[in-house]
């Protein structure tokens, strides 16, 4: 079966579909993944098929509407405005470069970030479309929608009440800036009639097949959820084995007490300077080791200390569970890889998703309360990161959770469902 992937954002939004596509494949399935261009590389390891998409998220997160985005703070609506803004002078571009890479499919699977154009194209080819999706969006009066912050109330009813409205706020905001988009499109390029209402918000989308891919262990599936909806496990990729460390840092790991694991990923380009300066102040108060990962987010260079190393990259996997305690932003990704490894996680997160996930690391009690961006200080990181390595029960309970996590083969478990519908031809 010819199958094609879309997807879009960071290598964590990226690199779960690589897993999916990867183990599909290797059942006799043609797959093709249609992304953004710099992702190429990771592909090709795998040896999948590929389609260029136009857009670059790393430009939009170091430019001026990226910068925007960080400053939303826990504003949903904000946010989908302005990261609408942001990608608007290209979306037609990458719809159409969508529609490309579809033209032969017989099945598309979709992130959450390209839901839109997947349905609009399963639509004009007539061909089945399935979500298999990162972070959760069915209502529930359980837990809040990923896009919004998570807030202590005590009182059954209302924290029912106030985590359903989180759902309808997040549709709402997130159709109201993107009708006009689609809408132009639908009628232009596949000579559809426009949505008069969110597609995503009737009762016949929310009974569609979804696939999360996420431990249940982590997000338990809500009572409130239908047998639609299927909790995988997560979607990790093999071990890279074209990968070694290199020298320098297994001297570093080999040569005191395990360090602490910081990386802020995407977020941090234009304030490099600053949060460094900040994370040092952290590390020499409380005489930890560590190693700061640059990413996207470009930590700046600076004299550091002995007991700090800087690298470009090494894989979550492989050295996650080589440290005390991982610090970072709390994208999916990121946070998924920490609590496989087994450690306590220090969450300091930016927008978007990163607030829920550092709130159900606190509600697991597998790492101390989120400390948020703008919160941000010497004192409150190096409180946070002396919890994390101290508190024994912390410890154990991150210890066994990483086992259950390990234990799970969300890959598997998502190609088996989807194979499933595939062989009972679901939306033909």
């Amino acid at each position: 079966m010819k199958i094609t992937i879309l997807t879009a954002g960071t290598r964590g939004d990226v690199q779960p579909y690589v897993a999916i596509g990867s183990d599909l494949q290797s059942r006799g399935h043609q797959v093709r993944i249609a992304t953004h261009r710099n992702f190429k590389p990771l592909l090709d390891q795998y040896g999948l098929g590929y389609f260029p998409v136009e857009g670059d998220p790393r430009k939009i997160l170091m430019g001026d509407v990226g910068q925007k985005l960080l400053s939303t703070d826990r504003n949903p609506i904000a946010m989908m405005r302005h990261t609408v803004a942001a990608a608007e002078p290209v979306l037609h571009q990458v719809f159409d470069d969508y529609l490309k890479a579809c033209r032969d499919a017989e099945v598309i699977l979709f992130h959450l970030l390209t839901a839109l154009p997947a349905v609009s194209i399963a639509e004009k080819l007539s061909i089945p479309a399935f979500p298999l999706y990162l972070q959760h969006v069915h209502p529930t009066r359980y837990y809040p929608s990923a896009a919004a912050t998570p807030i202590p109330l005590g009182i059954p009813f209302l924290k029912g009440l106030y985590n359903n409205l989180t759902y309808k706020i997040e549709d709402w905001a997130f159709w109201h800036f993107i009708r006009p988009v689609i809408n132009r499109w639908r009628e232009h390029t596949l000579e559809r009639p426009p949505y008069r209402t969110n597609p995503f918000s009737d009762r016949e989308w929310r009974q569609r097949p979804f696939l999360y891919g996420f431990s249940p262990h982590v997000i338990p599936k809500a009572p409130d959820w239908g047998d639609n909806i299927h909790i995988t496990g997560y979607w990790f990729l093999p071990d890279m084995k074209d990968w070694s460390p290199p020298n320098r840092l297994l001297d570093f790991l080999q040569s005191g007490s395990l360090p602490v694991y910081i990386g802020f990923g995407s977020m941090v380009r234009r304030k490099a300077e600053e949060i460094t300066e900040i994370v040092l102040q952290a590390l020499r108060s409380i005489k930890k080791r560590a190693i700061l990962a640059t990413g996207w987010g470009g930590i700046a260079d600076s004299d550091l200390p002995d007991n700090v190393i800087k690298i470009d990259f090494a894989p979550h996997e492989w050295l996650f569970p080589r440290v005390a305690a991982v610090v970072h932003h709390g994208g999916a990704g990121t946070t998924a890889a920490g609590l496989k490894a087994g450690v306590p996680s220090v969450i300091i997160p930016f927008f978007g998703d990163q607030p829920f996930w550092g709130w159900r690391v606190m509600e697991l009690n597998v790492g101390p309360p989120p400390v948020h961006r703008k919160k941000l200080t010497a004192k409150a990181l190096a409180e946070a990161i002396k919890l994390a390595t101290n508190d024994k029960g912390m410890k154990k309970r991150a210890e066994k959770l990483g086992k259950v996590i390990r234990a799970e083969n969300g890959v598997y478990n998502a190609v088996k469902i989807l194979n499933a519908y595939f062989a009972r031809g679901w939306g033909k």
